[in-house]
């Protein structure tokens, strides 16, 4: 395939573009780490304990499992991937607006309100993102363009920890403490709008048009999509197949149901699932969102816990770029298994040396902490962070994707408002013996990983029945031929 078509630019501007609504969820997520160590947010709420922080952590997970059950999947069918990117949008700028706008007597519970609402925008956002880049890459380069949403989620991460940083400039006066923090929350209003006005003049995905009858609108699609890169004959034959795939789910009666009741279904979701579990259960929802005050603890003021946070955030990108050129090539459980060895390892080193030399007797030990945090963050961005939802958004056929990847998202919801409480909980209780927790998880998810879960990099969606409708799965060394392109059928080569 050539480089440099009309295709291959398209796709990287469109994916890339619709990495900036991934960007508005990560700064959601990465701005509040820093506002929960400003002192103007921790007087407006009154004096936060760990446990009321961890319930403003938390809270946000409950507005995501709610949306990604109820709402998520509904407005993906319906609307459409695109538009339901914009109702997501709308819907975080409307949380944004409660949380910047908090104030005493009835500021804690304007900012839970507002964390709610985020999250119910955040869930359809996270979900229609994956899935429009899904749908619409060519098989052998899709985990590329798919992990382009995990490249946005960690740009805005690393851009609310640089915000941060940023606003400790800001002054110490009152007033100053009293408008800076809320600044920093309202900015992500500027990406929102971006993103909200350019969503309805993109072209929606030829599976959803497809399913939903608009074949002469899919055909154009594709042809715009895979102009330059495919031949007309090649584009044909994936719109067939695209088409035969949707027909035959719609002629069998399926509904989100079969999800539980159908075998090879099954067999997909509670691998998704648990994927999306574990990857929160690692330990990442920790340190997305307490990272400064684990800094902190560490002996780093506050404005060198928020830069040195922007600096592991910022490393997140550059791996998480190097992810995208691994991903087709290794495939994804290849980099998950990776990754899980080298959070293991940061785990492990910070639950030791923290019993060491606790309350930073060794200075040389924080360092070693600090460094071994950073390691821990490749890792993640090497594995979880994008091979999670580059999994779950290719695994399902169009006609349960949606609801697949918005069912399995929500148990990782509930992971997340498990981490969100015990680690700060942890830290504040047992200090760095919480560290051993997580390094058992990572190390519980390498075999899980490598018995459990087939590759499927280069193989095209409607391809991937006959890999989960086995009644077993293949042993790692039986299981060669699925990381070899050439084992794909040949029937329909360039299928999405």
């Amino acid at each position: 395939m050539a480089v440099f078509t009309k295709a291959t630019i398209r796709l990287h501007l469109l994916c890339i573009f619709f990495a900036v609504g991934s960007f508005v969820w990560g700064y959601n997520v990465g701005i509040l780490s820093s506002v929960l160590v400003h002192p103007g947010f921790d007087a407006e709420m009154g004096k936060l304990t760990a446990s009321r922080k961890g319930v403003i952590t938390a809270i946000y997970y409950l507005g995501t499992w709610t949306s990604y059950i109820f709402l998520s999947h509904p407005a993906s069918d319906f609307f459409g991937r695109r538009y339901a990117a914009l109702i997501g949008t709308a819907t975080i700028a409307v949380g944004t607006a409660f949380e910047a706008g908090a104030r005493s007597p009835g500021a804690y519970a304007m900012m839970i309100i507002g964390r709610i609402i985020c999250g119910l925008g955040v869930a359809i956002v996270s979900t229609s993102v994956p899935l429009y880049q899904s749908e619409v890459s060519p098989a052998g380069q899709r985990g590329k363009y798919v992990v382009l949403n995990h490249v946005g989620f960690v740009a805005g991460l690393a851009a609310g920890f640089w915000v941060g940083y940023g606003i400790t400039f800001w002054g110490e006066s009152p007033h100053d403490n009293y408008v800076s923090w809320r600044f920093s929350v309202a900015i992500v209003l500027v990406p929102c709008l971006i993103f909200g006005v350019g969503l309805p003049f993109l072209p929606e995905t030829p599976r959803w048009l497809i399913k939903h009858g608009h074949y002469d609108r899919a055909q154009r699609s594709l042809h715009w999509l895979r102009e330059g890169s495919f031949t007309n004959a090649q584009m044909e034959i994936e719109l067939n197949s695209i088409r035969d795939t949707v027909e035959a789910y719609k002629t069998s009666g399926h509904n989100w149901l079969s999800l539980f009741k159908e075998r090879s279904l099954f067999n997909r979701l509670w691998r998704a699932a648990l994927l999306q579990f574990m990857a929160q259960m690692c330990g990442a929802t920790a340190m997305k969102y307490y990272l400064p005050t684990l800094f902190l603890k560490l002996g780093l003021g506050r404005r060198m816990s928020l830069l040195a946070g922007g600096i592991e955030s910022t490393l997140k990108i550059g791996m998480t770029v190097i992810e995208m050129l691994l991903i087709d090539r290794l495939g994804r459980r290849t980099t998950l298994l990776a990754g899980c060895t080298a959070m293991s390892a940061g785990m492990l080193i910070n639950g030791v040396l923290g019993e060491a030399y606790p309350n930073n007797q060794n200075r040389a030990s924080d360092i070693v902490c600090i460094t071994f945090i950073f390691i821990y963050a490749i890792g993640y961005s090497l594995s979880f962070g994008p091979s999670a939802w580059v999994y779950g958004s290719e695994i399902f056929p169009t006609s349960v994707r949606a609801r697949g990847l918005n069912f399995s998202a929500s148990v990782g919801a509930i992971g997340s408002v498990v981490v969100a409480q015990v680690w700060p909980v942890g830290i504040d209780q047992i200090g760095s013996r919480i560290y051993f927790f997580f390094f058992a998880v990572n190390v519980v998810c390498v075999p899980i990983i490598y018995l459990l879960y087939p590759e499927t990099k280069g193989r095209a969606l409607e391809d991937m029945e006959s890999l989960f409708s086995r009644g077993t799965m293949r042993r790692n060394s039986e299981a060669s031929d699925l990381h070899d392109d050439t084992a794909l059928p040949k029937t329909n080569p360039h299928s999405v």
